[in-house]
């Protein structure tokens, strides 16, 4: 019987984990994005600043970018052979 050699059994390498954390970085940023627009007084309410185009199209788009970002960065297949040897 042929001894199988396992060289590497780590499933992501150091480009998958900085691919990762950039896409992490990515999706932090749009929730910062989306952050904010609080009032101190409970009796006002302004439309404008919680309503504006930042909060509801920005940020939701700059995180799912993120999300698909790091995505790409779990499947990124680098280095090594197809064939397992």
């Amino acid at each position: 019987m042929a001894k199988h050699v396992h060289t590497d059994d780590m499933p992501f390498t150091g480009t998958n984990y900085k691919l990762m954390l950039i896409g992490l970085a990515i999706v932090t940023v749009g929730y910062v994005l989306m952050s904010g627009g609080g009032n101190g007084d409970p009796n006002a309410f302004d439309a404008a600043e919680i309503f504006s185009a930042r909060r509801i199209t920005v940020a939701p788009i700059v995180v799912i970018i993120g999300y698909i970002f790091i995505t790409y960065a779990i499947l990124k297949k680098t280095g090594g052979s197809a064939d397992g040897q």
